[in-house]
């Protein structure tokens, strides 16, 4: 949830102006992640100090702060590191105290900021307690700054690398985590285990290699090399496995035996005589944060250890026996800067919903064949016969991921004829659901890193089940774990209500369920009519787009001030609803709830009189008949909704109702049209209660905690 930035300079002198100017901005491009508050530590004016900037609030209100600070802002670092954090309260209130990077101590030997949950804090706080350490915050991450100074103090001569798996080796949970320390000036620890982290690259001369080698540790405790005089603790250190259950009075690390260590150069950043060359490396938790300063990335992958110092990168890993390459390869990412800038428009949000004809061109490129009536999905291609004879297909999701699959759950029922299950990836987990060898498993994410998805991942891998992903970000966590999968390609999306990436997600989906019937002569035409309605798909969204400025001026009339609403849809429709209702309640705040047709007289038909604002989703396809018992019913009652129907239904003349035209399309596709035109009216409520749209109170955009 929140967002975490790092930025290193090596033999490449920058002013402190700089080096804060890029810290605040890299923070501002991750504000989406975590808005309570933000901070940044960098190196003070004398040997050994650490300035440290904590403000509550946006990024905005920090770098106000710094302004104001009357530091010295000329001076100049040929080599420097500095650590930064936008966040997302999970442990304490948002205030300055909370407020990342966390010290170790009041002279901030050891700084850190982190992403995630270290789930086993309360014990680590108490055995840091009863070791005299004092601890200031609420906060989990505190006791990871703290942890890190008593093994240092218990082995001063150890290295920072050692020191950093030492203190990893006792975290428990998801993290994402920096840290710096004066003993260890200009260098950086980066670890990842559940969230998501990249590493830039800005070199002045060409990269020998385009990778970096894994380095691991050798060696009876992996990396951790006992002294002689340790080496009788040897079984009950590993019996007991680890810091927490040791009865001794000090750390059981010593120093380690350089002659266990395995170490390779970081060959990429060398120069021709072998020597370490200028460098700057920028470390963050969305590589949008990155484009502006280069477009060489490397991702982390689950459990490594990043350190870089004197201009070189070296990644470590606790152990070999896990499957992992032995290289991270550096990308260049195709990402441009206007892609995460707002450009004309007010929000991101509404830059995305009107990014939307393109987006879901980006999904289908060079992937639908409209001429041909064919469909290639290469990241699938190897598996889709095994998906073909599976026993059944689970989606798992979470929030707006959940929708887009419920959304297509009728396509992948009609032409695959395979048994279909949608599941809410917290639940399923909850329920320890049944999962077998023959089931394929789906799991759909617009960041790849959601918390509850991932957990449920890894449930399903462990049972030998078949995993797909279908995730916006690539490196994500998802996109490496699973099988095989679908990128969506939909752009970076930075508005915290998900728009672009829902059609996206639907679009793929389609695109999928189109793969696996290939070879069903029986459902041949309708494939072709999908196909078809998806070559238009682009045109329509434009055309419902042009209702931008009368769908404003519904909600002025009929919607604003209210305090609540009722969104109803059937069949396939009820997904578009209860989408619009997550959106509506997501960044307006107003009541919304989404009901399917067919269950309003099982109840909620008793909340409906005239002054009740109803929408409801007329669009026609085989159960529209069904669907008009429901609009009868509420017209009976005294109800006024709202109608999303087809141009020039005869059956809600304008004189009689208010209504929102959509173009037709295939009955499986309709919903693609029908969310547009409610997240235009979610939207235009915030707007209209002068709510900060990009930002919702209490949420972020990427949840990488359960």
């Amino acid at each position: 949830m929140c967002g975490i930035f790092g930025y290193i300079n090596y033999l490449v002198e920058k002013d402190r102006k700089f080096i804060l100017d890029t810290l605040v901005n890299g923070l501002s491009r991750l504000e989406y992640r975590g808005y309570d508050s933000a901070g940044l530590a960098v190196d003070g004016d004398k040997r050994n100090e650490v300035f440290a900037f904590k403000e509550v609030g946006k990024v905005a209100k920090l770098r106000e702060l710094i302004d104001n600070s009357g530091v010295d802002m000329t001076k100049v670092f040929d080599s420097h590191a500095g650590i930064a954090h936008t966040r997302w309260a999970t442990h304490g209130q948002p205030s300055r105290k909370n407020c990342h990077p966390h010290k170790s101590d009041p002279k901030w030997e050891f700084a850190v900021v982190h992403n995630g949950i270290i789930t086993n804090y309360k014990e680590l706080k108490a055995l840091l307690e009863g070791k005299g350490f004092k601890f200031e915050t609420d906060t989990d991450t505190e006791c990871i700054a703290k942890l890190a100074k008593y093994l240092y103090d218990s082995h001063p001569d150890m290295d920072f690398t050692t020191l950093a798996k030492a203190v990893i080796k006792e975290l428990q949970g998801a993290f994402g985590l920096l840290l710096k320390s004066v003993h260890f000036p200009t260098e950086v620890i980066a670890a990842r285990k559940g969230s998501p982290l990249v590493v830039g690259v800005k070199t002045a001369k060409k990269m020998k290699v385009d990778f970096v080698d894994v380095e691991y540790s050798q060696g009876e405790e992996a990396g951790y090399a006992l002294s002689a005089e340790r080496a009788s603790h040897n079984v009950a250190v590993r019996g007991r496995g680890g810091l927490l259950s040791s009865t001794s009075g000090t750390g059981l690390l010593a120093p380690p035996d350089k002659t266990l260590l395995h170490r390779s150069q970081s060959r990429a950043f060398l120069s021709d005589d072998g020597m370490p060359q200028p460098a700057e490396f920028f470390l963050s938790s969305d590589a949008s944060a990155l484009v502006e300063h280069t477009k060489k990335v490397l991702y982390l992958e689950d459990d490594d250890i990043a350190h870089i110092h004197d201009g070189q990168l070296n990644i470590h890993r606790l152990s070999k026996d896990d499957g992992t390459s032995n290289v991270r390869a550096i990308q260049t990412i195709e990402l441009e800067l206007q892609e995460i800038m707002k450009g004309k428009f007010d929000h991101f949000m509404q830059k995305e919903i009107f990014e939307q004809p393109e987006s879901v061109v980006n999904t289908m490129r060079g992937r639908l064949d409209v001429a041909n009536k064919t469909v290639t999905l290469g990241g699938l291609r190897q598996y889709i016969s095994t998906i073909r004879r599976c026993r059944r297909v689970i989606f798992i999701a979470c929030g707006t991921s959940y929708h887009s699959c419920m959304a297509v759950r009728g396509a992948f029922e009609e032409l695959t004829e395979i048994p279909i299950a949608v599941e809410l990836a917290s639940d399923f987990l909850d329920r320890q659901a049944p999962v077998f060898r023959d089931d394929t498993c789906v799991f759909v994410s617009q960041s790849g890193e959601t918390a509850d998805s991932l957990m449920a991942l890894r449930y399903c891998l462990e049972r030998g089940a078949l995993t797909v992903g279908i995730v916006n970000v690539v490196g994500s966590s998802i996109s490496m774990l699973t099988h095989c999968g679908v990128h969506i390609n939909a752009g970076p999306e930075i508005g915290v209500a998900s728009t672009k990436a829902y059609t996206s997600q639907f679009v793929a989906m389609i695109m999928f369920a189109l793969s696996l019937s290939e070879d069903r002569a029986s459902k041949q035409k309708r494939r072709e009519e999908i196909i078809e309605g998806l070559g238009k798909v682009s045109d329509q969204f434009r055309e419902i787009l042009k209702l931008n400025e009368p769908i404003k001026q519904l909600c002025a009339k009929f919607l604003q001030n209210q305090k609540s609403l009722l969104l109803l849809g059937r069949g396939s429709q009820y997904s578009t609803a209860l989408e619009g209702a997550l959106k509506i309640k997501e960044i307006s705040y107003l009541h919304c709830e989404a009901v399917m047709s067919g269950e309003l007289k099982h109840g909620v038909l008793a909340l409906v009189d005239e002054n009740l604002p109803i929408v409801m989703i007329l669009t026609r396809d085989e159960i529209f008949k069904k669907s008009l018992n429901a609009y009868q019913q509420v017209i009976a009652r005294g109800g006024r909704p709202i109608v999303i129907c087809n141009k020039d239904d005869p059956e809600f003349p304008v004189s009689k109702v208010e209504r929102i035209e959509v173009p037709q399309t295939s009955d499986l596709l309709q919903g693609l049209l029908n969310v547009i035109p409610l997240q235009l009216m979610a939207y235009w409520l915030a707007v209209a209660e002068g709510l900060n749209v990009d930002f919702p109170r209490n949420l972020a955009k990427s949840v990488t905690v359960e």
